[in-house]
């Protein structure tokens, strides 16, 4: 790849590395600049299995949208979604329902600059560049495609590690709750330290010199982030082990899946 991606060209400031290009990097993706590779590749260096890590996050994604498509879903709020890959929420959840709805969120001009062009010419997919924090401009933007009377699954999948402690995810997450009818949902993914290996702190470590910083936090504490809802089995788990039944992408790390680095779950609002 040259030094200079579309991005460069669409006029949008690189700066220094970014986790969302360096997360595109890692799934094999090409909206990445020299400064994102090289941040990457340190992090690799130290912590060979990141790529695995990355693809079996994205896998879950896959998994647990056809399994809301399933379950009668057909809105999607997909926050911090980041640069589009291959399997990207619209794709998947329109293989099963033609009409699903889904609205991107980030705050990365580059990962939305790509959204957009992505997006050229489809009417039930759109992406609103806003930090996921300010969910009432969220939601307002959201609900110009979205039907908040209805039920929505939210997407936090890879985002919420993104935020520190001060910024209180769970009350980011709980102001979201409060937007959402019973019967929605939320998917969540979260990089934690627990089970991981020796100098696996040290790649993330690196991330402290890009622009988005990561918090890792343990089962606890992600389960935690479901609070509101009702977490639906197999529970709370390592990425790898949710659902490995359900048809769609799986990962080498499904063997040992203490080794995906990340928690995730699945949960259901009830009735107030």
């Amino acid at each position: 790849m040259s030094e200079v991606g579309p991005a460069d060209a669409a006029g949008q400031d690189v700066g220094p590395a970014n986790a969302a290009r360096m997360y595109d990097y890692y799934l094999g993706g090409s909206a990445n600049f020299a400064v994102d590779r090289a941040l990457a590749d340190r992090a690799i260096a130290v912590r060979p299995a990141l790529p695995a890590i990355a693809r079996a996050n994205r896998a879950f994604l896959n998994r647990v949208v056809a399994h809301l498509v399933g379950c009668g879903v057909d809105q999607f709020l997909d926050l911090g979604s980041g640069i589009p890959t291959v399997g990207n929420v619209h794709e998947v959840a329109a293989r099963s329902t033609p009409d699903a709805r889904v609205v991107y969120v980030d705050r990365e001009p580059v990962a939305v600059a790509y959204a957009q062009e992505l997006l050229r010419g489809h009417d039930r997919a759109t992406v609103v560049h806003a930090d996921l924090r300010d969910s009432d401009r969220v939601c307002r933007d959201a609900a110009e495609l979205l039907d908040f009377s209805r039920p929505v699954a939210l997407l936090a999948v890879a985002a919420l590690h993104f935020l520190p402690d001060a910024d209180d995810p769970a009350g980011v997450l709980a102001r979201y709750r409060g937007a959402l009818t019973p019967g929605s949902y939320l998917a969540l993914s979260h990089g934690t330290g627990d089970h991981q290996p020796v100098g696996a702190g040290i790649g993330t470590a690196l991330y402290q010199q890009s622009t988005s910083p990561i918090t890792l936090r343990t089962h606890a504490e992600v389960t935690a982030l479901f609070d509101g809802f009702q977490v639906l089995d197999p529970g709370v788990v390592f990425t790898s082990a949710w659902r490995p039944d359900l048809p769609g992408p799986h990962d080498r790390l499904a063997a040992r899946p203490e080794q995906a680095g990340f928690y995730a779950g699945l949960a259901r609002l009830g009735p107030g």
